[in-house]
């Protein structure tokens, strides 16, 4: 038993605390006036597919042209490419997963809230192309008349007033409504959704004015810049969120720093610049690449690349190589750039390396995107299906109608039996609730209808959890024992079958996680969380309230009060 009043009451304080804070996030919208408004609203709940709606899709590997091995290798850089097709439909939280059937690969895709399934096969089901591209000179800008550069000031004069006047909104609110004006007002597409968020950049990512300021002028969170920053794009309104150190790769570290901003776009005064593809298409491909294998240096250890061409890809190669030495030739896996060596010298033979100080992971990743552009492993759809929206919501209406009849049923009957300790268990399951939620949240975790009943199982669990303490601690004071002596023994004799048994379950739910499907992991998951979570809330939160209701005399002198 904690006797240190001021123990108990820096754990209550600490409980109440976590509680405002996991309920806030459990919550998804909030008052305006709310303490940190918008990082509580940046956490959504992520429904799947069953409750969502979406599309199903099933497509298989065929893998009659190349070993088994190899289509492993190559279905893995299909699986990257298929994802950033996906992510340019806009799905939110989609999943794109291999799976193995027998002597069979496929790709399982799952796109919550896409109804239009021919859009979506459209976009996902071509053959990725994998394409060699050297660096194009960049063109002469075409020079502005008179009146074109008096509109283009003119323009550029209005966009920084509206800087400066959306600075001086900022500051009246003490930067508090940054988010909201970043969303309405910046005209950068790619933050504008995200309140303005670029995440975590370190100073070589950023234009020298944007660095100076982010690195320079603004050192405190929250701190915003007073003065519009210019760059080449545009006006800038900063916001200073966080900063980090990280491992720079040399055994060293090198600050990021997280910052928010607004963009007003300006045009040029020099002149128009002709849109142009800074790379130039060869007539080196996939099909001339036979195959690419991670490798390691003789002398270093170090991990490389290793490409090996047919016998025309060996002489488009040795030809690209010759005219390229010491500029970059541009490898594109489906229109993206996934790797830009310098050449060294000219390569003959059809055996090239990719050196870069590659860790062994990203030299694998490389070489599987190298093959998913390169070996003949064609994905053919054999399944589709559409879930309605109608059907997950009622779906969801269920689970929840579900949730709150089971857990008012629970509640009544702890407060019958238990009585103040079943007041206090309800309390604590609340509390209990919350932060399992928040924690789907942050993690965060795709609820499923599977989820979903892991989560409710692990309810009972920490329901059951309680009832064990209870039982106990009605025993000793049955037995005649003073209350703060009865709390003792009940958590400490209490506590070895909690123990036993969770352990058990986590074992169980490991093995779901490792070895089933999507739905099964999502089942494992939520439970193996509501169960870590519900030895806290019946060792700590339940206790810390028992012991503090037991300091009451009327309410440690009154067993009936306790159900014993």
């Amino acid at each position: 038993m904690v006797s240190n009043r001021k123990q108990i009451w820096a754990l209550f304080s600490l409980i109440i605390v976590l509680g405002f804070i996991s309920g806030s996030i459990f919550v998804d919208h909030l008052p305006n006036q709310w303490p940190a408004k918008y990082w509580f609203e940046r956490f959504r709940t992520h429904l799947g597919l069953d409750l969502q709606g979406g599309s199903h899709l099933v497509y298989e590997a065929d893998t009659s042209q190349v070993s088994f091995s190899d289509a492993q290798t190559a279905i893995s850089g299909v699986r990257d490419v298929i994802e950033r097709r996906v992510n340019a439909l806009g799905v939110s939280e989609p999943l794109v997963q291999v799976a193995e059937v027998g002597d069979h690969l496929r790709i399982i895709v799952e796109l919550a809230g896409v109804f239009d399934v021919n859009e979506a096969i459209s976009q996902i089901g071509a053959t990725p192309l994998l394409e060699f591209k050297t660096e194009a000179s960049a063109p002469t800008p075409v020079p502005l008349s008179k009146e074109e550069r008096a509109t283009r000031e003119k323009f550029n004069a209005d966009q920084l007033k509206k800087a400066k006047d959306t600075i001086q909104q900022i500051i009246s609110t003490q930067g508090q409504n940054f988010a909201e004006l970043a969303t309405s007002l910046s005209e950068d597409p790619g933050s504008a959704s995200q309140g303005g968020d670029l995440g975590f950049m370190r100073r070589d990512q950023l234009v020298d004015s944007f660095a100076n300021a982010l690195f320079g002028d603004l050192t405190g969170e929250g701190e915003t810049t007073i003065e519009p920053v210019q760059s080449e794009f545009g006006y800038h309104i900063i916001q200073r969120l966080e900063s980090r150190q990280v491992d720079n790769g040399n055994g060293g570290q090198v600050e990021e720093v997280r910052s928010r901003h607004i963009l007003f776009r300006t045009q040029s005064l020099e002149g128009d610049i002709p849109q142009y593809d800074p790379w130039a298409t060869t007539e080196l491909g996939g099909k001339q690449l036979d195959r690419s294998e991670v490798q390691f240096d003789n002398l270093s250890g170090s991990a490389q690349v290793g490409l090996t061409f047919d016998e025309e890809g060996a002489n488009l190669f040795e030809n690209l190589t010759d005219h390229n030495v010491g500029r970059r030739i541009g490898i594109f896996l489906d229109g993206n750039l996934i790797s830009a060596p310098v050449v060294q010298q000219k390569i003959s033979g059809g055996q090239a390396v990719i050196s870069g100080n590659f860790t062994i992971p990203e030299a694998r990743a490389l070489v599987e995107r190298l093959n998913a552009g390169a070996l003949p492993v064609p994905i053919n759809l054999i399944s589709q299906q559409t879930v309605g929206p109608t059907l997950g919501a009622v779906s969801v209406s269920k689970s929840v109608t579900a949730g709150l009849i089971g857990f008012i049923l629970v509640a009544l009957l702890m407060l019958v039996i238990y009585r103040v300790s079943g007041v206090l268990a309800v309390v604590a399951l609340l509390f209990y609730t919350s932060i399992v939620f928040a924690l789907f949240k942050l993690i965060p975790v795709t609820l499923t209808l599977a989820g979903i009943a892991g989560f409710l199982l692990s309810i009972g669990m920490a329901v059951d959890a309680n009832i064990l303490i209870f039982e106990r601690l009605r025993e000793e004071l049955k037995a005649g024992n003073a209350f703060s002596h009865a709390v003792n023994v009940a958590f400490d004799r209490a506590w070895n079958s909690i123990r036993d048994s969770n352990v058990s379950t986590l074992i169980t739910c490991l093995i779901l996680a490792w070895f089933g499907s999507s739905v099964i992991k999502g089942f494992a998951i939520t439970l193996g969380i509501g169960v870590l979570i519900s030895m806290f809330s019946a060792i700590i939160i339940t206790r810390v309230f028992i012991e503090l209701a037991g300091r009451s005399r009327f309410l440690s002198s009154k067993k009936w009060l306790w159900g014993a």
